[in-house]
């Protein structure tokens, strides 16, 4: 099938970014507690999955320009969004065990095709390696590539992560004053968000104890070795991924958190198969700054058969 013409990169940035979450909310059991996701589309699978402290409302305005040539799917983590906040740790290992068994569910884990961010990616990626015989494509975006390091995050940036990893200061600043919510998301995203989408976002974390899988994550995230057990899990399935021929569509902005021109001099030397698209200004929240034009970029790649 030929893939249509694509609309002009001006006018996808100046398509209306809409709030709306045009989606109907269903619901899976899975490990003894719903999980919320949206299912639209029909043919192979896609399965989009956001990070921290976002949920499948990022793909909003990016699913409508895939779902008439694939089945799309958008989950919320276990813990975030709409999904039910079981009393567990919500660490990595917990994370992935319910994304596990929630592909597991749904009858998807086969020519699965990933559509993954922050820390969306560290566990698709991880998934991608403990099954690459069921994994077709992967495009990503703001994405844990390679173990991050203190040195890599800017001066504001580097301080509050390191003070968002202690126990008294995690629960201060992210579950009493929702600082993700508040601070980090607007200000990571380069385009002002609307009232409307910040409403949306914080009315799904809307206490203290909803936002435990959000406080949980900023300690899981691999820095200068440690964890140890994540950086092991992120090491191994970065040489799968320097090994695979998986087809790979990357994303990227200028101003980048998790992926900047050397991580994107790395994946050109260290990969195959991978096209990198350049989305021009953007921080970490890139679907909330260029969905159209990821949309639409998505599309025409899945349109030629990755």
């Amino acid at each position: 099938m030929n893939a249509p013409a694509l609309p002009t990169q001006k006018t996808l940035s100046t398509r209306k970014i809409s709030s709306v979450f045009p989606f109907e909310s269903q619901y899976i059991d899975v490990l003894g507690s719903r999980m919320h996701y949206i299912d639209v589309g029909a043919g192979d699978p896609v399965l989009f999955i956001h990070g921290n402290p976002t949920s499948s409302y990022i793909w909003r305005n990016i699913i409508p320009h895939v779902q008439a040539q694939a089945r799309c799917i958008a989950v919320d983590l276990i813990g975030m969004g709409r999904s039910d906040r079981p009393d567990i740790g919500y660490t990595y290992d917990d994370q992935y065990r319910y994304l596990c068994a929630f592909i597991e569910a749904l009858g998807i884990g086969s020519d699965l095709t990933l559509v993954i961010q922050d820390w969306g990616s560290g566990l698709g990626l991880r998934w991608a390696h403990a099954h690459p015989d069921d994994v077709r494509a992967i495009a990503f975006m703001e994405a844990m590539v390679k173990p991050m390091s203190y040195a890599d995050l800017p001066g504001s940036l580097k301080v509050a992560m390191r003070v968002m990893r202690t126990g008294f200061f995690n629960w201060l600043l992210i579950g009493v004053a929702d600082l993700f919510l508040r601070r980090l998301l607007p200000d990571l995203t380069h385009r002002a968000l609307s009232p409307e989408a910040l409403a949306h976002y914080r009315s799904e974390y809307p206490t203290i104890a909803s936002r435990r899988a959000v406080r949980q994550w900023p300690r899981e995230v691999p820095f200068d070795g440690k964890p140890a057990k994540n950086h092991q899990t992120v090491m191994a399935y970065v040489d799968w991924l320097t090994r695979t021929k998986v087809p790979k569509l990357l994303f990227h902005g200028d101003d980048g958190v998790a992926i900047k021109a050397p991580e994107i001099a790395w994946l050109r030397e260290s990969t195959s198969n991978l096209e990198v698209i350049d989305l021009g200004p953007g921080k970490h929240f890139l679907q909330e700054t260029h969905p159209h034009r990821i949309g639409a970029e998505l599309s025409r790649w899945l349109n030629q058969g990755p």
